[in-house]
């Protein structure tokens, strides 16, 4: 198995720089968020297709970390 059409975007959530990588592998698409310093997933999502999967991963990355306090 391959990962195919594999997309790394950066976005903000929150205040929050993040990244997103989303790809297929076969029939299911997958997708993580991530803090783009130190590299630690935040959220990961799987599902029909790619627009479902970001969106699903964005929501659950943006409540984790409108609860995460700043220093």
């Amino acid at each position: 198995m391959n990962a195919e059409e594999y997309i790394v975007r950066s976005e903000t959530l929150n205040g929050w720089p993040v990244r997103l990588t989303s790809y297929r592998l076969e029939q299911r698409w997958f997708c993580a968020v991530d803090n783009v310093d130190p590299g630690a997933c935040i959220a990961r999502a799987e599902g029909a297709s790619r627009e479902e999967v970001e969106r699903i991963a964005a929501y659950k990355a943006a409540g984790r970390l409108a609860r995460t306090r700043r220093q």
